[in-house]
């Protein structure tokens, strides 16, 4: 930016933080300058002046004022007109643009009543019918054949649109064994992986293993034997036998309405309309930029950006990237970093803010970020997940740790859409966190993942809050080994509490409600109900005293609790539940050691043939199972719910839950609250 104006805008600033000590405000608009001052929200009638047209302009000027009058400096405001901005590079916030204090941030938002959408792509123009193709079209994209540029999605109208795939709907499925071999290979049957695709060298095999995904490139097939080799190597823990795959990106799998495919060496990129669509006259998009915003503290110097918020803006349009040797996960997408991403930051506001058409997880606040809050935003389609908090390392000084963050009432659905394993709400080694009032579903792994230890090691993730929470429509059968909410390692303090969980179907094994899994210990489960889930409500794998109460698990279908690992300690205590269920069995798994506290719940088999004295605990009757210790002043009874079939759960005023100490479950605050209620 020109010197003149800046010093002409901080003559300005100056008289006006002499008289006032008011904020700096800047204007950005798409019909706007970086040579004007940013003081005015509209351009002059001669046009020498009027807002900037960068956010990056009004940073610079924001440093400026930091530097020129540190003193008189009392924060700024960046107001950002509606429109599309187009990012040439990330925007980066560093500590210079700190606020003063919590009471004056910085804030970056959209000016009254508009809708700015920041933008990491770019619109793709000259598109022409191919001719004898009825429903083709192409379009010449320079930058692509001269090595500059290449994107992996596309956007017509703002909807994504699917990359060439095949089979189009469903998956192929690896013959036999977990592909372990180094680099990967993997046996199909003939006709699914044609040997030119080698040739292409762009090819893509997507497989499902487990819990993870791999996406890796085809190197070479061996089409007597069916045998492709992939880019790169597995992971340990990437096995699944007869593990369903797709191929994306092969220039044959262009067979239906609505897929794309982009031809490295030519740089043409061909699209097959839907009916209706006219792609001369659409809005075609495809991302340019992996990341939009970075916020960057300084950690040698141990200062931090702080006291930001940002409001009411759209983040779209970022890309994803597959390394050479190709990309194979370990859990929950790990590898994938956040578009919107952050470290060294303390005290910044992310609130009423869109994000969508991302490559990965959407924000992401990791070493060094304390009390961030991520409030009442929009989270959707997505290459990942929704939010990520901390990292998997462990940090020791002071400066790095990341703790006490919130993040409440967001809505976020449709994600995995690339890297499958992703989380909504994933939290490495953090502490102190509420997750709270959030509406998460449509995703094909675990909603909310607490955790990053394996084990019963000590380490910083402890005293998190999880409560009124929707979560729903979790796995959609294409992952296994998941739960709606998800807990690893030692978490004193940790509650999870008032939470609707419904819907997880897992491939094989594993759709569970609420799953404290390898070293899971001292976590309060109370008051959540869950239902319909393929594996069991609530699975403990193995851990230590957590408590699990007041809890209504119903309608789970394969069992309704599971317990896999015997151990020498109290794995849980379980009391004042009820369990409900009509199909499978009450207990699953391992129940030998009796290393457990079971009592005070409400047992019932709704199916018509049922009768208590037919009710089976891990196969012993009841009064088996009561001289083993457990479930003494239990009761096998129908709770009376208001209407079971219909999933009110409130309970009828004579039900005999409520005698033994049963407290009904206010569901009416979980999900996303008004934002006055906030």
């Amino acid at each position: 930016m020109r010197s003149g104006s800046i010093l002409a805008l901080l003559a300005c600033v100056f008289l006006t933080f002499g008289a006032k000590s008011e904020t700096l405000v800047l204007n950005v608009a798409t019909n706007g300058n970086d040579e004007w001052s940013g003081n005015l929200p509209e351009p002059t009638a001669n046009r020498d002046d009027g807002p900037l047209a960068t956010v990056h302009a009004a940073l610079k000027t924001v440093l400026t004022a930091q530097r020129l009058l540190p003193d008189a400096f009392e924060g700024a405001t960046i107001l950002i007109r509606g429109g599309n901005y187009e990012l040439e590079e990330p925007i980066e916030l560093l500590p210079g643009h700190s606020g003063p204090n919590a009471r004056r941030p910085l804030l970056i938002a959209a000016y009254p009543d508009e809708k700015p959408i920041i933008s990491g792509g770019r619109r793709i123009t000259g598109w022409k019918p191919v001719v004898g193709k009825s429903g083709l079209w192409q379009a010449e994209v320079p930058e692509v054949r001269e090595g500059k540029w290449y994107f992996r999605q596309l956007f017509v109208n703002g909807k994504r649109k699917q990359r060439a795939r095949t089979p189009n709907e469903g998956y192929y499925r690896i013959e036999g064994e977990s592909p372990q071999d180094k680099p990967v290979k993997i046996k199909f049957k003939p006709g699914e992986i044609k040997k030119e695709w080698a040739d292409d060298g762009d090819v893509e095999v997507v497989a499902l293993l487990a819990w993870a995904e791999l996406r890796m490139q085809i190197r070479s097939v061996d089409e007597s034997n069916h045998v492709a080799t992939l880019s790169g190597n597995p992971r340990p823990s990437n096995k699944e036998n007869n593990a369903k795959y797709y191929i994306e990106n092969a220039p044959d799998a262009l067979d239906k309405p609505g897929e794309w495919y982009l031809n490295r060496k030519t740089g043409i990129v061909t699209y097959w309309a839907e009916p209706g669509e006219k792609p001369d006259e659409a809005v075609i998009t495809a991302p340019k930029l992996t990341e939009l915003v970075r916020f960057k503290g300084d950690f040698e110097a141990g200062k931090a950006v702080q006291h930001v918020v940002i409001r009411g803006i759209t983040f779209a349009d970022a890309d994803w990237e597959l390394a050479q040797d190709g990309y194979a996960d370990t859990q929950a997408a790990v590898g994938i970093r956040g578009d919107i991403w952050g470290e060294g930051v303390v005290d910044c506001l992310i609130e009423d803010c869109v994000f969508t058409r991302l490559g990965g997880y959407a924000l992401d606040f990791g070493r060094g970020c304390k009390q961030i809050r991520i409030v009442g935003n929009e989270i959707y389609d997505l290459g990942a997940g929704g939010v990520r908090l901390g990292e998997p390392t462990r940090r020791e000084s002071e400066f790095d740790q990341n703790e006490d963050n919130v993040v409440t009432d967001n809505h976020m659905y449709q994600l995995g859409v690339v890297y499958p394993a992703a989380v909504g709400v994933l939290v490495f080694h953090s502490g102190h966190n509420r997750i709270a009032h959030n509406h998460i579903h449509d995703l094909f792994y675990t909603a909310i993942s607490v955790g990053w230890n394996w084990g019963y090691q000590e380490n910083p993730c402890h005293d998190n809050l999880i409560e009124f929470n929707h979560l729903h429509d979790i796995g959609k059968s294409v992952l296994s080994d998941m739960g709606a909410i998800y807990t690893l390692g030692p978490q004193k303090g940790t509650v999870i509490r008032n939470n609707l969980i419904h819907d997880v179907n897992a491939f094989t094994y594993g759709g569970w409600g609420l799953y404290t899994d390898e070293g899971s210990s001292y976590i309060r489960l109370e008051s959540n109900v869950v239902y319909r889930c393929k594996s069991a409500g609530f699975h403990q794998h193995y851990g230590r005293e957590n408590f699990v109460q007041n809890n209504i698990f119903a309608f789970n279908r394969e069992h309704q609790l599971m317990r896999s690992r015997d151990e020498d300690h109290i794995s849980f205590v379980f009391k004042k539940n009820i369990v409900y269920f009509d199909s499978g069995d009450l207990l699953g798994s391992t129940w030998s050691n009796d290393k457990f506290v079971m009592d005070e719940n409400i047992y019932f088999d709704a199916r018509p043939e049922a009768y208590p004295e037919t009710m089976r605990f891990a196969g012993a009757t009841l009064d088996e199972w009561r001289k083993r210790g457990h479930d003494r002043k239990s009761l096998i009874a129908d709770p009376l719910f208001v209407n079971a079939q219909r999933y009110n759960f409130r309970l009828s005023a004579d039900s005999p839950a409520l005698k033994l100490g049963f407290q009904q479950i206010d569901l009416t605050r979980v999900g996303v609250r008004p934002k006055a209620a906030r």
